[in-house]
């Protein structure tokens, strides 16, 4: 049965959909929240919390930016986002604060290849779950590729001073929402969000 509103897990797991998709469309979100009925007021409320999520992902970027030009970088060669830099920890907080959402994904996940090894299943459906499984363990690395070219992006803007006209960031925008990736399959079921239920 579909739900009428969104619910606190639905904004968890649009969150963990950021890591993949910056600028989803709404007709992305209708299938990857197929548990909820929806109406304008809801599509507007989804497409206002991605919008939020890429505001505090601008800012962070921009703050950095600043920060490294501050501390004397001058190269882009420099800038790098790893899992245990500073910039990491800070957006991963924000959009993944304790991991445990992708542990129950995992978790639901490997219990479906189990069964499906028990009961003899060996083709190709089965490794692709596990390979889905694999991708999920963690932030995909794609996302911090993104965020490095996010931050390159600008840090070149600002050491071009091109930060003194107003619609500056524009530019970026449009670099950026080229780069969304496909977003696992395990996030159209509503199953994920009733893992959640449990912690």
């Amino acid at each position: 049965m579909k739900q009428e509103g969104l619910s606190p897990n639905h904004l968890k797991k649009a969150k963990l959909m950021f890591f993949y998709t910056r600028y989803p469309s709404s007709n992305m979100l209708k299938t990857y929240f197929s548990d909820v009925k929806f109406n304008r007021c809801i599509t507007s409320q989804l497409i206002k919390w991605f919008s939020n999520f890429r505001e505090f992902y601008y800012i962070q970027m921009e703050k950095y930016a600043r920060q490294a030009i501050n501390d004397g970088v001058t190269s882009t060669e420099e800038l790098s986002i790893t899992r245990d830099c500073e910039l990491y920890r800070a957006l991963n907080m924000h959009y993944n604060k304790a991991n445990d959402f992708e542990a129950s994904l995992v978790a639901e996940q490997t219990i479906v290849i189990i069964n499906m090894l028990t009961l003899g299943d060996t083709t190709g459906e089965c490794f692709s779950l596990l390979r889905m499984a694999v991708c999920i363990v963690q932030v995909p690395e794609r996302f911090l590729e993104v965020a490095q070219i996010t931050l390159r992006e600008f840090f070149n803007a600002i050491i071009a001073g091109k930060d003194v006209d107003p619609s500056w960031k524009k530019a970026i925008y449009k670099v950026i929402c080229k780069l969304d990736s496909e977003v696992p399959e395990i996030f159209k079921s509503p199953n994920c969000l009733q893992e959640l239920l449990h912690e």
